[in-house]
């Protein structure tokens, strides 16, 4: 999933993708952002985030 999400896809595209809910989508991404301590913050972009440490990247 965080393939798709590195391909900029949305939440949206990403169930159609993948032939699930919306809904399955969201608690899957939940799910990836606890379990890599990404809480909500006004600074940065969860999804980015998540991306960046699936790729191994360094946030800027």
């Amino acid at each position: 999933m965080l393939t798709l999400m590195a391909e900029g896809l949305s939440n949206t595209a990403i169930a159609a993708r993948l032939r699930v809910t919306d809904k399955a989508i969201g608690k899957h991404t939940a799910s990836i952002f606890a379990n890599l301590g990404l809480p909500p913050c006004d600074d940065h972009n969860r999804r980015v985030m998540a991306v960046l440490a699936y790729i191994g990247a360094e946030p800027a």
